[in-house]
């Protein structure tokens, strides 16, 4: 009697790896860094101009100053008017003086306006502005960078 096995009860071993799983767990991944990377970006159109400093530490929730072109400030995605930019500032940051403003300016805005805003920053407590850029590459792209101002 031939049965369907050759020798005995012995199985075949099967040397072929199941990537089932990994495709799952990477489409996984794949979604989540799709929508979480939207969340952590600022939609204020800003044309930064660039800058060779090198890029600093960012925290984990920073908090962005934007200065339009047209003159407006926006805190994060919000507009806020100029007067009412400390108490903007003071919520934001929970009261924290010491919190770091990333400061972003539009690259036609003119350095008097610039200087206008950090004034502001400075009569409102806030001392620590991060200057943020884009950065100058070789190949011409250029990626959004904070850089400190002195």
């Amino acid at each position: 009697m031939a049965g369907g096995r050759s020798r005995g009860d012995e199985l075949e071993v099967n040397h072929e790896i199941n990537v089932t799983p990994f495709i799952d767990v990477i489409l996984v991944l794949l979604i989540i860094f799709m929508v979480a990377a939207p969340l952590s970006t600022v939609d204020v159109p800003v044309d930064l101009p660039g800058s060779n400093a090198p890029a600093s530490e960012r925290p984990d929730e920073p908090v962005w100053l934007s200065l339009q072109r047209d003159l407006t400030l926006s805190l994060g995605n919000a507009p806020v008017d100029r007067a009412g930019l400390a108490a903007a500032l003071e919520t934001a940051t929970k009261g924290d003086r010491e919190a770091r403003i990333f400061l972003r300016a539009d690259s036609t805005v003119a350095y008097g306006e610039l200087m206008t805003v950090m004034n502001l920053l400075r009569s409102a407590g806030y001392l620590k502005v991060a200057l943020v850029g884009l950065e100058a590459t070789a190949t011409g792209a250029a990626a959004a960078t904070p850089g400190t101002a002195p």
